[in-house]
């Protein structure tokens, strides 16, 4: 098996030099005076002899002395080395390709010297490897092939279970191995999963499944218990490969009410973030109406959408470690504007115990790369 080292170079892509995560200097060695996280390998696993990483701390509930920072979709279509190394490669194919996937997970960290990198893959994955006949198709997003619909597809889809994940270790290994900044692993909420699974692809309301949860209550319960089992998993097989937290994306729960995210959501996705004892981050677009309950889920941070001030989200959770919420709208709205508002997100975000700096949602792919990367400069500075 390649190392993304050598894969990179046999595309003829040549990697930026090694970064100290706090001087932002070169490093002299593996170990660089700056108290670097160092990880070393001793018979395939991972330990961690510092933890003084501006992520790593944010999530413990200090202050580090410079803000982290990191952003959904920061390993995607914004980047021209990622359109370049994804070129005639499918979402899942590369996904599932370790030396491709570590790669793609480091570009954004060697472009534009975030504090930490997301594994790339996608929230489809672990339904694939459970053997869920799934495509991404370009400008569809995710496709159900059988979408589940009655208690009698439910029971039958409750006997696949996730045989072989060696692929997803591997590939965050390499990327560790590559790296002085953590990785955060992350996983599909049970609530999202299953809502694709019943509506067999994205939907405005997702009235099938909201409908399928209140008519056939005891198939719902099986179904979200073996969505939370699903990601679960994937979230292990994640830390097993070193990865130092973990997100949960709850991307269709704002459809729910309060009170039924409590009685149909919540307790699958507490399910699913037992599953790991590294730091955990909880993320829902449009969740602001959920935001108590998420945060009983069992996490250390919640990640804030943009619609939801920091301060207001501090007041409401004040034990929570907050992240976000820059609105990515404004990353195409001039620097004056971007800049603004992010020392007004800054602001906000000192109500919290600590505060991991990001979009309120993923980096959109018309992005310019440099915006991204003045930003990071920007927040490192504030």
């Amino acid at each position: 098996m390649r190392t993304v080292r050598q894969h990179v170079a046999r595309h003829a892509r040549p990697l930026p030099s090694r970064v100290c995560h706090v001087s932002r200097r070169g490093c002299a060695n593996s170990q660089c005076v700056q108290s670097c996280r160092y990880i070393a390998v001793r018979q395939n696993r991972y330990v961690t002899q510092s933890v003084q990483l501006p992520l790593l701390m944010a999530l413990s509930g200090s202050r580090p002395e410079r803000l982290p920072v990191w952003f959904m979709r920061q390993a995607g279509r914004s980047l021209p080395e990622y359109r370049k190394a994804r070129q005639g490669v499918a979402m899942l194919d590369a996904c599932l390709t370790p030396e491709l996937a570590a790669e793609l997970t480091c570009q954004p960290v060697w472009r534009h010297g975030v504090d930490a990198a997301v594994f790339f893959s996608d929230i489809m994955v672990p339904l694939a490897l459970a053997g869920v006949d799934v495509t991404i198709e370009p400008g569809i997003g995710p496709v159900i092939a059988h979408p589940v619909r009655s208690a009698d597809d439910v029971a039958a889809l409750a006997s696949h279970r996730i045989t072989d994940g060696s692929a997803i270790t591997a590939a965050v290994r390499m990327a560790v191995a590559e790296l002085d900044v953590p990785i955060i692993g992350f996983a599909g909420a049970p609530f999202t999963l299953a809502a694709y699974l019943v509506e067999g692809r994205g939907s405005r309301d997702h009235l099938a499944a909201r409908s399928f949860m209140h008519a056939e209550p005891a198939a719902w319960d099986c179904l979200l218990t073996w969505c939370a089992r699903i990601s679960g998993e994937f979230l292990r097989l994640q830390a097993a490969g070193g990865a130092a937290a973990v997100q949960l994306f709850d991307s269709w729960a704002g459809v729910l009410s309060l009170q039924d995210y409590m009685a149909h959501a919540a307790p699958y996705s507490r399910l699913a973030l037992q599953a790991v004892d590294v730091p955990r981050i909880h993320f829902g677009t449009g969740t602001g109406h959920l935001l108590e309950a998420m945060f009983e889920c069992g996490c250390q941070a919640l990640s804030i959408d943009y619609r939801t001030p920091l301060n207001e989200a501090a007041r409401r959770v004040p034990g929570a470690v907050l992240q976000g919420n820059i609105d990515p709208a404004f990353l195409a709205a001039g620097w004056s504007a971007l800049e603004a508002h992010t020392r007004d997100v800054v602001a906000r975000g000192r109500n919290a115990p600590a505060h991991i700096v990001g979009l309120g949602h993923g980096v959109p792919p018309q992005t310019d790369p440099a915006v991204l990367t003045d930003l990071v400069s920007l927040i490192h500075e504030l």
